[in-house]
């Protein structure tokens, strides 16, 4: 199952959701995009994004208004469908309509393969960025060891070169695999202060001692967060 949360509210892009890309809302766009890999449902705070999924005959479901985040939210979702404990559930953030369909299986086969893995609560994707882009805070940096577990996500540079030029930066994309089960657990856990000062709620599974598994990608996309993101991204991509 894919879930979708599409929260209608945002300060830096209001209804961003809902903004039109060559005359199908954002979200739609998103789904469309996912929608050969597995079942699709948005999860959404917004009476007219259900509307419209309805449309487009995309499955969709009311949610709170009160969810802190995007986890939280496919969380009651995946209760409302009623998924069994085993059920693999991939989160693809509503604002990342140039997702690549490829970029997604990878991350279901990866969160396949550890669902029988209880120390892996979460499983996501990284792409290699430059030097000049690791020093963007709106690129969460990753780095991992040697079966590619995630150590520690930031927005600050990390690895931190002291001694030369280092060029190999891990970007972590915001897309999660999770089952049931582990998906249940994640939002049982209390916010941890890493994930309060970084703003990064996946430091949640690692403060808790649990692992997130990743994997590198190749991939163009980027989440889009305000009216020129958008803009940059329609002048790269053909639809």
């Amino acid at each position: 199952m894919i879930i979708i949360p599409a929260r209608i509210g945002s300060s830096r892009f209001p209804n961003k959701v809902l903004a039109d890309i060559a005359g199908i809302p954002m979200v739609i766009r998103t789904a469309m995009a996912v929608d050969e890999i597995d079942e699709v449902t948005i999860a959404t705070d917004a009476p007219e994004v259900i509307a419209i999924a309805g449309q487009h005959d995309i499955r969709a479901v009311l949610t709170s208004g009160q969810h802190q985040s995007g986890t939280d939210r496919i969380f009651e979702a995946a209760q409302i469908l009623g998924l069994d404990e085993d059920e693999i559930i991939i989160n693809v953030q509503g604002d990342e309509p140039f997702i690549e369909s490829e970029v997604v299986k990878k991350i279901y086969t990866l969160t396949e393969g550890n669902r029988d893995n209880h120390d892996i609560m979460m499983n996501s994707a990284y792409k290699q960025i430059s030097n000049p882009e690791a020093d963007d805070p709106n690129i969460v940096k990753v780095v991992t060891d040697e079966a590619d577990i995630a150590l520690y996500f930031s927005r600050s540079k990390i690895p931190y070169p002291r001694d030369h030029h280092f060029d190999h930066y891990k970007g972590h994309l915001g897309l999660y695999g999770f089952t049931m089960r582990s998906l249940r657990n994640f939002c049982a856990l209390h916010p941890a202060p890493l994930e309060e000062i970084e703003k990064l709620e996946q430091l949640r599974a690692l403060y808790h001692g649990y692992k997130i598994a990743m994997t590198g990608v190749e991939t163009e996309s980027f989440g889009i967060d305000t009216v020129e993101d958008l803009e940059r991204a329609l002048k790269h991509h053909t639809l």
